[in-house]
């Protein structure tokens, strides 16, 4: 049986053009930021945002009094986020290990986990400020060892979002600076005249920041490629309809583009979840967000069995995977391509996206094909180191390396091979 699909989202010119017109528009502003550096920045500031302090960076007396106004319970809930985060990353870097073997007589061949110096972490703000960005980052690196975390988040209307601020600060954040959009990722990438330039760029963003980390990938290292936020549930005959659908309606208020799929074994719970979500967006208040995303990006897919589901699933490669089935830990030995996988009833992708402590930055567009998530071992290098102390075995490997080099015809490299064996 072939799926069936109630409802598909194609892809349109108008997506497409969409696309081009943010690699164009970001690639000016990349190219006027490395030209004029620190006038560029808050020139764009001032033109997406309307914000041009006298200083985009916070110092300690800001921050404190910033973080201050931040309701008691607000700190307390982010400090026991942030716990949580802390300890899952912890537990990464704890499988990390660093070793050194003796592969023969004298020749010792050795790998090192080491941290990058210089990391710039992206919290989005705009309608939304995604304080749990900070978590994801800036806790993430601290961990790993990162030396400077510098952190970049735009103002929210012409407001400080202290939350985000806040959430910054208790998570490490060495340098926080109010500063938005492509502009505050190419600072951070390219370095200006008050904003050092890092050597790894981290967190999500919207389809500016995304193509601005795409663009300047290689003169820094990126966490991912991101792009909207996806949801696929796969459910079958026992899920609850009512939750498939807010799960799906969970995810498509990020943004219009976001998508959100329904692969389901039974086509009484696909048609029931059809009818709920149209129910549900009446007075959803992000329904200006969910809605066209649902409409344009929303897919309800029916297929013969769970087998089926789990390898149409593979195909999409979603971000987030949730399993709403009767045996659900299933899902973990019949697929392989996701960002996160959200197991049963009493999970849900936001549990990921805000509280439950693995890291919400995942692959999108299919990226989960090849990549998992931001993780520890993200700002880390993993390296490696040789040294041979035996002198008959570097003879050995001498005379290995002459023959080996000469088949390739670079005489320089069996040479330096001759000179040991000899």
């Amino acid at each position: 049986m072939e799926p069936t699909y109630l409802k598909a989202a194609p892809q349109t010119a108008a997506d497409v053009a969409r696309r081009d017109a943010v690699r164009e528009t970001v690639a000016g502003v990349i190219a006027d930021i490395r030209e004029r550096g620190d006038a560029a920045v808050r020139e764009y500031s001032e033109k997406f945002d309307g914000w041009s302090p006298d200083s985009f960076k916070l110092g300690p007396e800001q921050i404190e009094e910033i973080v201050a106004a931040v309701p008691a319970q607000t700190i307390e809930d982010i400090r026991a986020v942030q716990a949580r985060v802390r300890r899952f990353a912890q537990h990464q870097r704890d499988s990390l290990h660093d070793f050194e073997v003796e592969t023969e007589p004298g020749v010792f061949l050795g790998q090192r986990n080491l941290p990058v110096s210089a990391a710039g972490a992206y919290v989005p703000g705009g309608r939304y400020p995604l304080v749990a960005s900070a978590h994801m980052t800036v806790v993430t690196a601290k961990v790993a060892g990162v030396e400077r975390v510098t952190t970049c988040t735009p103002p929210i209307r012409g407001q400080i979002p202290a939350a985000t601020v806040a959430a910054m600060h208790l998570a490490g954040a060495d340098e926080i600076f109010l500063l938005g959009g492509t502009q505050a990722v190419a600072a951070m990438a390219i370095g200006t005249e008050t904003i050092g330039k890092v050597d790894l760029l981290a967190g999500p963003g919207n389809a500016f920041v995304a193509e601005a980390k795409r663009q300047l990938f290689g003169e820094v290292g990126i966490d991912l490629f991101a792009g909207p936020t996806e949801i696929l549930v796969i459910a079958d005959e026992h899920a609850d309809p009512f939750i498939v659908a807010v799960d799906l309606l969970s995810q498509a208020e990020h943004g219009p583009d976001s998508p959100a799929v329904l692969i389901t074994t039974s086509e009484p719970l696909a048609r029931r979840v059809l009818k709920l979500i149209e129910q549900i967006l009446v007075d959803m208040p992000t329904a200006d967000f969910a809605g066209p995303a649902w409409r344009d990006h929303g897919e309800v897919v029916i297929v013969a069995d769970l087998d089926a589901a789990y390898a149409l699933a593979d195909r999409y490669a979603s971000e987030h995977v949730e399993v709403l089935t009767r045996q659900p830990r299933e899902a973990l030995e019949k697929m392989r391509n996701y960002g996160a996988l959200f197991l049963g009833e009493g999970t849900c992708v936001s549990y990921g996206d805000k509280v439950i402590g693995t890291n919400h930055t995942l692959p999108t567009r299919g990226a989960a094909r090849y990549t998992g998530g931001l993780w520890v071992g993200k700002y880390l290098k993993t390296v490696t180191y040789q040294e041979v102390t035996d002198t008959t075995s570097s003879a050995a490997l001498g005379e290995l390396c002459g023959r080996a080099a000469r088949v390739e015809q670079f005489e320089g490299h069996a040479r330096s091979g001759d000179v040991r064996a000899h």
